[in-house]
């Protein structure tokens, strides 16, 4: 299968804004542009047809698998079917992360989203996996609450039990509403302690092609891209600590690599 001029099936290009917002104990707001691939992992083998985007080898945007879940050889699509099988939960249909692409070879990515569906098309869970500067990687899978599977908006919630941002206590919880990625998108997360939201972060992107065309506009419109991300949360740390952020010493990681949200902890 070849990539067409205007994409290719389930897979595509979003470009948007992602906001932050912390309301505690001091304010604080971050805006920057960024774009995420919508990549559905039974195309694979279509996408490594474009010319500009590299499936498991350098180009100037790039996805590899290895770089996702345990980060082993196994094909990234079995390995999150067996995540799933393990918590219960029905698999067997797509699996489509959205995340941003490698550029030039660099990347980083706080937050990519698997959507899981069942063979008729129903979501069946989400995954999210989060990786903080520290070059450590963490993984919440919430199943998707009864009878919202075709929902337009998705929310789910779970504890956080991995450590992120340095400004951050570990006794907090998360609250996700999700926009299913179609025409539109968001992810957006809400950050909570016992008193209420501390931040508020989200991620608004409206849909492209996943084609060559998309994919060098995107170039020209965010040339930097993976480096001013990584570069404004150092920034932004940097201004939080001297507006007299707190620092918080990072404790041990999780026992597990994944996190299981019961079905109490699904948010209403």
């Amino acid at each position: 299968m070849t990539i067409a001029p205007d994409g290719l099936g389930a897979s595509g290009l979003y470009a948007g804004v992602v906001r932050h917002t912390r309301t505690r104990p001091r304010a604080h707001r971050l805006t920057y542009r960024i774009f995420m691939l919508l990549i559905d992992l039974d195309e694979l083998g279509a996408l490594a047809s474009l010319k500009t985007l590299g499936v498991g080898r350098f180009n100037l945007f790039g996805f590899d698998p290895a770089l996702y879940g345990d980060g082993s050889p196994r094909p990234l699509k079995a390995q999150i079917e067996v995540l799933l099988a393990d918590a219960g939960l029905p698999g067997g249909g797509p699996i489509r992360l959205l995340t941003m692409p490698r550029i030039l070879g660099r990347s980083f990515n706080p937050l990519t989203v698997y959507f899981c569906h069942q063979p008729d098309g129903s979501l069946s869970a989400v995954l999210y996996e989060v990786s903080n500067t520290f070059g450590e990687r963490h993984s919440y899978l919430i199943p998707t609450p009864q009878g919202a599977a075709n929902a337009a908006i998705l929310r789910q919630a779970c504890d956080k039990v991995f450590y992120v941002s340095p400004f951050m206590d570990m006794d907090l919880s998360y609250g996700f509403r999700i926009l299913r990625p179609e025409d539109r998108t968001m992810v957006a997360v809400d950050v909570s302690d016992a008193d209420g939201v501390v931040l508020s972060a989200s991620f608004h992107g409206v849909r492209q092609p996943l084609s060559d065309r998309s994919l060098l506009k995107a170039w020209i419109t965010h040339p930097w891209m993976t480096l001013g991300v990584f570069a404004a949360i150092h920034v932004e740390a940097l201004k939080i600590w001297l507006k007299g952020g707190k620092i918080r010493v990072r404790p041990a990681l999780p026992p597990r690599t994944v996190t299981v949200a019961p079905q109490a902890k699904l948010a209403a």
